[in-house]
């Protein structure tokens, strides 16, 4: 285990713990700390990111549920259609979400807020509780039924306190996902609602407030930690659920009162559809009526607002997606070989540090990327050759956030392996390597690569630390399309929600790709 963890340790070590003890250090040593939290400014936006969080969550689980129900328990042709589309929005970048939304509400406000976040995290919660409803064995409620309750009845002291591990686990991931929403607030919350992820965004790159910044950032990660602890629980409570429970092909057509619930989750699923059909309709909208001007205009820099075209900038981000993608298949890879070697090993040791390396392998989907960004400003002059103005850095930082979603996608395939396999391999000679090619990787193989697909279409739509980190000649698509909306003029905007078009039919595509090629044993709601 050691030799495989050793280069995702590195990895964490340099470009994840550095840079936010760094950030931790310079809030506590500039005594920034305590003017920031004797400031009642900083505790209206703590209480602000929480609010819109905690609504967000509300929202998202109270959409997710019927949709969990069709896709737990209901046989209809468009099921797996369903199933499919919910992936889009989870992985949309979220400029392109808060433009959609901004094509549909203009003047922002707290409930677009609200509503943007929630529309991200549906599928976090369909796919979670929906993952461990399919499981359960029907014939309790069905016992329930038969006693005289009602199904309202049945489902709330029945199914419902068995759905609890897996409700508790989205709803963490989901307040997580909420109250570190960069993109989103930054697009609809305008100079009205901040949070405080745009806040330490504003100080650093506008007010060159690095000691407020980093104040504000210890404040950010108290509330991160106290989610993550939250969410580890329940995923650990929702694990073990899983593991009490045999799947059972339950799946039947809807049955009276079913369809009610149905057609809730046929309602979710339209209201999914309006804002990127929204942002379609206002890509084609012209002055003079429908038209491709924003499209045309992605030959240029737009009236002034970019250095590079919007092509130049599009295909910058295809080249440092796939720099990311490689990198955090190296890393996530070995990384996930570690914790199964880790599991496999006998001992109490052994089962503590697989743990504790998968809890820190997990950290930086927590940790506000802006934070990690800010961070890598803060100390990557220290490196040979200063890495801040190398065009690696963009690439590093978009791995850090991709590398824990490659072992979420892969480890539970690769603790699926029966290891009677690997021993017989073993046994007739072959080597670890060769028992990894012969054994591992050809069970895998449709594991890893739509493992590849996500975290392709994840780094595409990086915002938060790329943001600070990519150079004014070479920037990411989400980059050019905020200087884009942020800067007057009829043709910027055109150009902003073409952009922004372009980059969602992508992120459709590879969704697409990656429902058809994942495992059964992966579950976005895992993430």
């Amino acid at each position: 285990m050691a030799a495989l963890a050793a280069v995702p340790i590195a990895f964490l070590g340099v470009f994840f713990a550095w840079p936010v003890v760094a950030i931790v250090r310079l809030g506590l040593t500039e005594g920034g700390v305590g003017a920031v939290l004797a400031h009642a400014e900083t505790w209206d936006l703590a209480a602000f990111t929480v609010g819109q969080a905690a609504a967000s969550t509300v929202v998202a689980v109270a959409a997710g549920m019927p949709v969990a129900f069709l896709l737990a328990r209901v046989r209809l042709r468009w099921a797996g259609l369903a199933r499919t589309f919910l992936l889009v929005p989870f992985v949309l970048p979220t400029v392109v979400v808060g433009l959609a939304f901004k094509a549909l509400w203009p003047d922002g406000g707290v409930a677009v807020i609200v509503l943007a976040n929630a529309f991200f995290n549906v599928a976090v919660v369909a796919r979670t509780v929906g993952g461990l409803w399919a499981q359960l064995d029907r014939r309790a409620e069905d016992a329930a039924r038969s006693l005289g309750a009602s199904p309202w009845r049945a489902f709330r002291t029945v199914t419902l306190p068995a759905l609890m591990p897996a409700l508790a686990s989205s709803a963490a991931v989901v307040f997580l996902f909420c109250s570190t929403s960069f993109g989103v607030v930054l697009m609809l919350g305008g100079a009205r609602y901040r949070t405080l992820e745009t806040e330490i965004y504003v100080r650093t790159v506008e007010l060159l407030d690095l000691p407020g910044a980093a104040a504000l950032s210890l404040v950010q990660l108290a509330a991160v930690v106290v989610a993550l602890v939250i969410g580890g629980v329940a995923r650990r409570r929702r694990e073990r659920a899983a593991a009490l429970r045999a799947p059972l092909a339950m799946a039947r057509r809807p049955r009276g009162g079913e369809w009610w619930v149905v057609g809730a989750a046929g309602t979710v699923l339209a209201a999914l559809v309006v804002p990127i059909v929204a942002l379609v309709a206002r890509s084609l909208s012209t002055r003079d009526g429908w038209g491709l001007d924003g499209y045309r205009a992605l030959g240029s820099s737009g009236a002034g607002a970019l250095s590079v075209t919007g092509w130049d900038a599009a295909l910058n981000s295809l080249r440092t997606a796939f720099d990311a993608t490689v990198l955090a298949m190296v890393v996530g890879v070995l990384a996930a070989a570690a914790l199964v070697a880790a599991g496999r090993a006998r001992g109490g040791a052994a089962r503590v540090a697989s743990e504790t390396l998968d809890a820190a392998l997990m950290l930086p989907l927590g940790v506000s990327a802006v934070t990690v960004g800010f961070g890598y400003l803060v100390t990557m002059d220290a490196l040979p050759g200063d890495l801040r103005t190398s065009p690696l850095l963009v690439p590093f930082a978009q791995a850090l956030v991709v590398v824990p979603l490659v072992i979420r996608m892969v480890l539970p395939v690769l603790r699926s392996v029966d290891e009677r396999l690997r021993q017989a391999a073993a046994t007739l000679g072959a080597g670890p390597a060769r028992v990894w090619w012969a054994i591992d990787l050809p069970l895998a193989a449709r594991s890893l690569a739509a493992a590849a697909a996500f975290g392709y279409v994840v780094a595409l739509g990086e915002f938060g630390a790329t943001s600070f980190l990519a150079r004014p000649e070479a920037p990411t698509l989400p980059v050019a399309i905020n200087e884009l909306i942020s800067r007057p003029g009829e043709l910027n905007t055109q150009m902003a929600y073409a952009a922004c078009t372009l980059l969602m039919v992508v992120t459709a595509a590879v969704a697409t790709v990656i429902d058809r090629l994942r495992s059964p044993q992966a579950n976005v709601g895992e993430f």
